[in-house]
């Protein structure tokens, strides 16, 4: 057999070969309208809102408030080859996806689309609800809203000149293809790290999303940008004040654990050998551990409302960041819309907010101290 026949009859053989011909839209998916969960159940829900609310984790109310506040962000154009997901259909989608950490495929069958639409839906979604709550329920830090932080966390948890909890969670993910070990931490799992700064009544003020998994929280907080917009003093700190009933001027300063840095601004607790042979010490770490637990406790309170945390993120890395900001600032919408004090109030709503961080170096004497001396400084407080 000469090369011109084998030639031919490769041809035949793709020819007669049969291919699989890819579908626009599956028939099932064709009944979207009809059996689609959008158009059976959610309307019902909507008639019981305890039902509702396990559905979405938030009332009807909320839902349709967020609904008003992105959907010119989320629409779509009707074309003459089919009618667009509406803007509450996909709002709707997402939700579900946050609030129960179903995967896609099951939220496609669920909702009679394709699994790569709600893929799409669900990062467009995060993606403009970040951009559109995040000037409301998460600003740049000001002066006025580390004073009233501040005042709050003595208030609540007897810490004074505290400007907030710090700690970082790590968010599981599946292993993103071709990253070695960044992204695998001692937890023995892969993470991305959402470094957080806390404020009293559980709110997150700032927040960092995306640190390899295999960082410590000191690292990443100050690798972060706001880790590196407190060392230069960029971040509208109040300058230092009087410590109550004392004459001892201090800074104000951040709480967090042992994986952080001692610093001016960054309080953390004696080693344990050291606090248990020195009760003034280890009064010092049992009012610094009470009042930094508030970061865990958010971080609780996140995962138990938005069950996303409660699994693997099957999402790219940039998906994941998405996933995890839109979270973070539906947390502060929902915290404060259920939990009516005055200071979510006033951080929100009445507060004078200049957005614009300030860039120039505060020069005082705060960055003069040592962490040693500030720390000690808290250490007589608390021992009077």
């Amino acid at each position: 057999m000469d090369s011109d026949e084998e030639e031919v009859l490769l041809l035949l053989a793709l020819i007669d070969s049969p291919v699989k011909k890819r579908i626009w839209i599956h028939d099932i998916n064709r009944q979207h309208r009809i059996h689609g969960e959008f158009h059976t159940l959610y309307p019902r829900l909507r008639l019981d809102e305890d039902r509702f609310f396990n559905a979405f984790r938030m009332t009807t109310e909320n839902f349709d408030e967020i609904l008003n506040m992105i959907k010119e962000n989320i629409s779509k154009s009707f074309t003459k080859y089919r009618e667009p997901i509406c803007p509450e259909e996909r709002l709707a989608i997402t939700l579900r996806f946050l609030a129960s950490g179903d995967s896609f495929r099951c939220i496609a069958n669920s909702y009679r689309v394709g699994c790569s639409t709600v893929a799409e839906i669900v990062d467009e979604v995060c993606d403009v609800i970040w951009t559109t709550l995040q000037p409301i329920y998460m600003k740049p830090p000001t002066e006025e809203m580390w004073n009233l932080t501040s005042e709050e966390f003595y208030n609540m948890w007897q810490f004074p000149n505290c400007l907030g909890s710090i700690d970082g969670k790590h968010v599981t993910i599946v292993c993103p293809p071709n990253s070695g070990s960044n992204y695998f931490c001692y937890l023995k799992k892969f993470s991305v790290v959402l470094m957080a700064i806390v404020g009293p009544h559980y709110n997150f003020l700032c927040i960092d999303v995306g640190g390899f998994g295999k960082n410590s929280d000191g690292g990443i907080f100050e690798n972060s940008v706001m880790g590196r917009r407190f060392n230069n003093g960029a971040m509208n700190v109040p300058r230092p004040k009087l410590l109550p009933r004392t004459n001892d001027v201090t800074p104000h300063v951040l709480i967090g654990d042992e994986a952080f840095r001692l610093q001016a601004h960054v309080m953390k607790p004696f080693n344990q050998r050291v606090s248990r042979v020195d009760r003034r010490k280890e009064e010092y770490n049992k009012r610094l551990c009470r009042a930094r637990r508030v970061v865990e406790n958010a971080f609780g309170l996140l995962a138990q409302k938005l069950r996303i945390y409660f699994k693997p993120m099957h999402l790219k890395v940039s998906s994941a960041k998405k996933v995890i900001k839109a979270t973070c600032v539906l947390h502060n919408y929902l915290r404060s819309k259920t939990c009516n004090t005055p200071y979510l109030q006033n951080m929100y709503f009445t507060t004078q907010q200049n957005n614009a961080m300030n860039n120039e170096y505060q020069n005082f004497e705060t960055l003069q101290l040592s962490g040693d001396r500030v720390r000690t400084q808290f250490v007589n407080f608390f021992n009077p």
